[in-house]
This record gives structure tokens, C-alpha cells and sequence, in this order.
């Protein structure tokens, strides 16, 4: 008697507790403990993760072009990649996901994998700083931005917009700063309570702030407006915002 073969299971994912004893100080890193709980660490860590990663896959069914490319820069375990592959559907477009950490990849191509979309992905394990770029419609730098070093947001930013098409667009979703103190300092505190509702300690919250404050840079709203602008984008959105989290709709106009 023949045997179905079993479904492809998913990696394992483990709770986020890397942060939940004393560890030595060091600059927080995209490494193979970090992907193992990434799942959980982004949805306890992130408002409004959630709603973010389908509204990209509605973002995209609207602007992705027949014919055209489409990018997910930094795409960690791929929830933004399957996004806009969902959002793509029949329209014959070249999908790629980019990060420059090679345990990410390994396991976005499980997640890849088990996916019922037919789209092919490619999967490129390089420095988004470095990634070759034409023909996009729709590009996503979803929490990416805020990791690449501020001297070189600039000239990241023209190569997209000088890449897409007219009608094209580029989803930006980052943790900004606040140009007033005091709300600086409200919407920081509401976001630790945000991380306490979800389970983590002040040990851990305290802990992986000071891990990701050296290679996380946030900067204002305004800021990302202007060079979004500068580097060739006629219109700049923000669509969503929850405390110190937002994402933007920078559009090229036809």
C-alpha cells in the first residue's frame, strides 16, 4: 500500500527569549538565534506588524505592473515577499526578496516553499546596498531603511526611485523619532507598554533597547518625506501609523 507523502513543515519557531537573563552587551545581529524567533519576537515587538504585512499585499495588487519587477529589500523570513506575491497574482511579474543574512534566507525558502502561490521567487542572499535593481513597479523596504547606515540612505533611496517605472511606488515602513521631546517621549513609553502587554520583561525590553539602539537609527517623519522627494518620488503618503511605527507610500507619477 502506497503512502502520501507528508506536507513540508514549517521551521521551527521559538518564543522570543533571548533577551530574559543578563547577557553580555552587544550590538543586536540578524543572526541564526534571532531567526529562529523572529516570527515572534517582530509580532511582540512591532504595532501594528499585523496589519502592515496585508496591507502590502493590497498595496501591491494595486500598483504591481504586468511585466515589471518586484522587490522586497530586507525581506527576513519573507512575510512581505508572500505579501506581494499574493498581491501580484497573474500579472507576470518578476518577484525577488534580498537580505544580507544567510541564516534569513535559509529559512525564508521553507516559507517560500510551502506557499500555494505558483509565482516564482528569487531569493538573493546579498547586501541590499549592492542588490541590482530595473524595471520595479512596486518595491518594499519594510523596518530595512532604519538598519542601513544614514550616510547611505540617500543614495539607496535614488537608485529605487531611478529603477521604477512611472506609476510605480515604493512601500516604506520604519520606527521614527519625534521633533517634540515630550511626545518622544509618550510614544516610547507606549510602545514599552505595548511590549509588557505582550509578555516581555522590563529586563528584556531594557536589554534589547540597548542591544539595537547602536545599529537601529530612527529618524522624523519630515526627514524621510524630504528624501524620499529628493531622490525622485513625486508623492509621499503616510498611510499607517501606530505609536512610533509608520509606513509610507512614496509614488512615482505616470
Amino acid at each position: 500500500m502506497s503512502r502520501e507523502k507528508a506536507p513540508a513543515q514549517p521551521p521551527e519557531q521559538a518564543t522570543d527569549r533571548l533577551f530574559a537573563t543578563e547577557r553580555k552587551p552587544e550590538d543586536f545581529r540578524f543572526d541564526a538565534s534571532v531567526a529562529r524567533v523572529f516570527p515572534d519576537m517582530i509580532r511582540r515587538s512591532v504595532p501594528g506588524y499585523t496589519t502592515i504585512i496585508p496591507m502590502i499585499e493590497v498595496i501591491t495588487e494595486q500598483y504591481a505592473q504586468p511585466g515589471s519587477n518586484c522587490y522586497d529589500l530586507g525581506c527576513s523570513l519573507g512575510a512581505s515577499t508572500l505579501a506581494m506575491r499574493h498581491g501580484i497574482g497573474d500579472k507576470d511579474c518578476g518577484l525577488f526578496g534580498v537580505d544580507n543574512s544567510a541564516a534569513m534566507i535559509e529559512r525564508c525558502e521553507h516559507y517560500i516553499a510551502l506557499d500555494d502561490s505558483s509565482l516564482p521567487v528569487t531569493l538573493r542572499c546579498e547586501d541590499i546596498l549592492d542588490t541590482e535593481l530595473s524595471n520595479a513597479s512596486v518595491t518594499t523596504l519594510n523596518f530595512t531603511l532604519q538598519f542601513v547606515p544614514p550616510e547611505q540612505r540617500a543614495e539607496l533611496l535614488a537608485r529605487i526611485a531611478s529603477a521604477t517605472r512611472p506609476g510605480g511606488v515604493l512601500i516604506l515602513s520604519e520606527k521614527i523619532r519625534f521633533e517634540s521631546e515630550q511626545e518622544q517621549e509618550v510614544q516610547t513609553r507606549l510602545h514599552h507598554e505595548f511590549k509588557r502587554a505582550n509578555g516581555y520583561s522590563d529586563l528584556e525590553i531594557s536589554q534589547k533597547r540597548s542591544a539595537i539602539e547602536q545599529v537601529l537609527i530612527p529618524e522624523t517623519l519630515a526627514r524621510h518625506r524630504e528624501r524620499l522627494l529628493s531622490a525622485g518620488f513625486d508623492q509621499v503618503l503616510l498611510w499607517y501609523q501606530c505609536f512610533n511605527f509608520v509606513s509610507m507610500l512614496a509614488i512615482k507619477a505616470e
